[in-house]
């Protein structure tokens, strides 16, 4: 059987085709600079207009899955595209005005362009659903939860289940009565999870991605004070707020150079001091979460570091598990390079904490749930 996944970003298109059987990537794409005004791509159905035709004259495919960011509370699984399916996503598109609207159009596209093969809908949100109202639920007043469903629902769902289910893959025959891990998704956007026994306990992400931790250009947690303040004294519009906390903010602006971690870290070889501050921001943050989530857990067995920071820079999970030393966390110095293309250890045997890196593939695991679904 082979499955097609599409991941419908904002302004860019990925597909790539597996094969279930070989377990293997057939091909895969990317499309650009989507909706931008001096792009020839005006929009996602333009895209897979371009790409699907290509991809049906020499491979036939038996569904296709598509990554949606938000599923409200709607969607605890993924789920076969029905009408009703559809207008649910789009009721969610308040949640992630962004994402949401894309992995509309993409859907529709295919819809419209391959009628005869099955959809399916795979979302960031899914793998939080299982949350306890005490970790989900924010302290204001519960009728804006019942009205307007404001809570907790944590994002990257994917990834966190991908790389939690490959750690226990890897450590299949350890003697671990309850398995208490948290992975920490550390890329351009960052989000870290306390997992127990398959579970999510709790996660970074909020009600939208902008909670929590800081990220290549987002704030994370503030001081909400500090919104009022700014509107009373600079005369801020809402818009302009949210483009300050969602684009113009942390690496970007504290580094005053990139909001790219492999700049800030070339400028630091430098001494540039604001890099510094930007990068020591960054690991404290990510310390300040696996602190919580290990009390939270009452201990932790593995922490799972992934995506492109941590798969990609020793001296960034460096940085990190010396800051975790109090946990008994043994850095392997030989392990720990740059480059671990597979899933590896990076802990010594006496270390207390088991610390693995696994490169993450949203991509395969939405393939995977599209095609347990589909011959379900």
């Amino acid at each position: 059987m082979k499955i097609l996944v599409i991941n419908a970003w904002s302004s860019s298109l990925k597909y790539q085709l597996f094969d279930m059987e070989k377990n293997v990537v057939v091909t895969k794409w990317i499309v650009e600079k989507v909706w931008v005004k001096w792009s020839s791509v005006k929009n996602h159905k333009e895209a897979l207009q371009s790409i699907l035709p290509l991809v049906s004259a020499y491979w036939t495919f038996d569904a296709i899955g598509h990554r949606v960011v938000h599923g409200g509370e709607y969607f605890k699984n993924p789920v076969i595209i029905t009408d009703e399916v559809i207008q649910r996503i789009n009721e969610c598109s308040d949640l992630a005005p962004l994402h949401n609207p894309a992995n509309l159009q993409a859907i529709l596209a295919c819809k419209e362009l391959l009628p005869n093969v099955s959809q399916v809908a795979v979302f960031d949100t899914a793998f939080h659903q299982g949350m306890e109202p005490l970790h989900y639920l924010y302290p204001i007043p519960y009728k804006y939860y019942e009205t307007y469903k404001i809570r907790r629902y944590g994002f990257h769902g994917t990834s966190h289940q991908y790389v939690y289910e490959k750690a226990v893959e890897m450590m299949k025959g350890w003697k671990i009565l309850t398995w208490k891990v948290i992975t920490c998704h550390v890329g351009n956007w960052v989000s870290v999870t306390a997992i127990k026994d398959w579970k999510v306990v709790e996660t970074s992400m909020g009600m939208t991605p902008l909670e929590w931790l800081m990220m290549g250009t987002r704030s994370g947690n503030i001081d909400p004070a500090i919104i009022m303040y700014l509107m009373t004294h600079e005369s801020m519009t809402i818009d302009q707020i949210d483009d300050l906390l969602n684009k113009q903010s942390w690496l970007l602006w504290v580094s005053w150079v990139s909001s790219d971690i492999r700049d800030i870290l070339a400028w630091i070889e430098k001494w540039n001091k604001k890099c510094i501050l930007a990068l020591d921001m960054y690991i404290n943050s990510l310390v300040k979460y696996i602190w919580a989530y290990a009390g939270i857990l009452w201990w932790v067995d593995v922490i799972v570091l992934t995506a492109g920071v941590m798969e990609h820079r020793a001296i960034v999970r460096k940085m990190l598990l010396e800051k975790l030393s109090w946990m008994w966390v043994i850095l392997d110095v030989q392990a720990n390079q740059d480059e671990l293309p597979e899933g590896k250890i990076i802990s010594t045997p006496d270390s207390k904490v088991t610390v693995v890196v696994i490169p993450t593939d949203e991509e395969l695991m939405i393939a995977k749930e599209t095609f347990t679904l589909i011959t379900a």
